[in-house]
């Protein structure tokens, strides 16, 4: 088989999967809007954060188109309708200002949602309630306080402070943020926020100092959480490499659960919940700056890859369900 003709079938095998899992097995086109009064869930394109702007990867389709020319870690919301972004930079001539804002993906229209001064504030990641009225994420100057910010009327109300916390996810039984912790006498932890009662528990302790781990996201029945870590994987010359792993809520049953090591970073689950799927690179990039997109089903059976482009420096992958 010439080389030609195996990455042809490898590329016609991607897409394949690709088809499958965005609902479009039956052909490479573009999912029809779905009607207002249907409850089914489809999913729909992949937004992929590049440091300064962010991208979607249509469903059945290889080369990204430039969604947003500014911003970062792009979310969007459970109906599929509106993304959440952040800008950290601003100007000195005051044209560009930190801020958090929100794009409809049907009428294309921007509104701002927070903006606070320079240099008083950073935004975090955010992540959105299951009912689509609320995002949370981390702000302040020093990264120790968690919000949830009313999307009608961009009021916020602070879920908890006075730690440095990074990543946040909300589960989709809308009872629990996990986020990454860092605690003044144990270290870096995954914790989660009882959202009832305000509780904070770690449920996650690296087994030694410089373990790398970050990203963690509830599975969709909100029962274990995912997340990218190297606890399993320090000793290889894998640039980057890292495993992917969960853990119960309650902190026990820790596992791996992904063979391969390799670069891995933001797994997000499918609007489905069928399957997961992050930024990692491929082994045939000889220039590890950046990453594609690598998917599996929700059992972490055989991965495939989305063909395409690479998304150099790429911060934050998201699926969106289809509108």
């Amino acid at each position: 088989m010439t080389e030609m003709n195996r990455r042809a079938l490898l590329r016609t095998a991607a897409l394949a999967g690709a088809a499958t899992a965005t609902g479009l097995a039956g052909g490479l086109t573009m999912a029809a809007p779905a009607a207002a009064e249907t409850t089914e869930v489809v999913n729909g394109p992949w937004l992929v954060s590049v440091g300064w702007g962010v991208l979607q990867v249509n469903p059945g389709r290889t080369t990204p188109q430039r969604l947003l020319d500014d911003g970062d870690q792009a979310t969007t919301s459970p109906d599929g309708r509106y993304v959440a972004w952040v800008n950290n930079a601003w100007s000195g001539d005051g044209r560009l200002l930190p801020y958090v804002s929100l794009f409809d993906r049907v009428t294309g229209e921007i509104r701002e949602l927070l903006a606070d001064p320079p240099g008083t504030s950073h935004y975090g990641a955010p992540t959105w309630s299951p009912d689509g009225r609320e995002i949370a994420l981390v702000m302040g100057s020093a990264r120790d306080m968690l919000v949830a910010v009313d999307v009608a009327t961009g009021a916020k109300r602070v879920l908890v402070q006075g730690h440095d916390m990074s990543y946040p996810n909300w589960s989709r039984d809308g009872s629990m943020i996990v986020m990454r912790w860092l605690s003044r006498s144990e270290g870096p932890q995954l914790r989660t926020l009882e959202l009832a009662t305000g509780k904070v528990r770690p449920i996650y302790t690296p087994e030694a100092a410089g373990e790398l781990f970050h990203g963690p996201v509830f599975m969709p029945n909100s029962e274990r959480v995912v997340f990218c870590t190297n606890r399993w994987t320090r000793d290889t010359e894998v640039l980057g490499g890292q495993a992917l792993g969960s853990v119960r809520i309650d902190g026990t049953g820790l596992k791996r659960l992904t063979d391969e090591t390799r670069y891995y970073q933001s797994p997000v689950f499918s609007p489905d919940g069928r399957y997961c799927a992050a930024l990692s690179i491929p082994p045939a990039n000889d220039a590890p700056d950046g990453g594609n997109i690598i998917v599996s089903t929700s059992g972490f059976g055989e991965p495939w890859w989305i063909p395409g482009d690479e998304y150099d420096d790429s911060s934050r992958l998201d699926w969106a369900r289809a509108i």
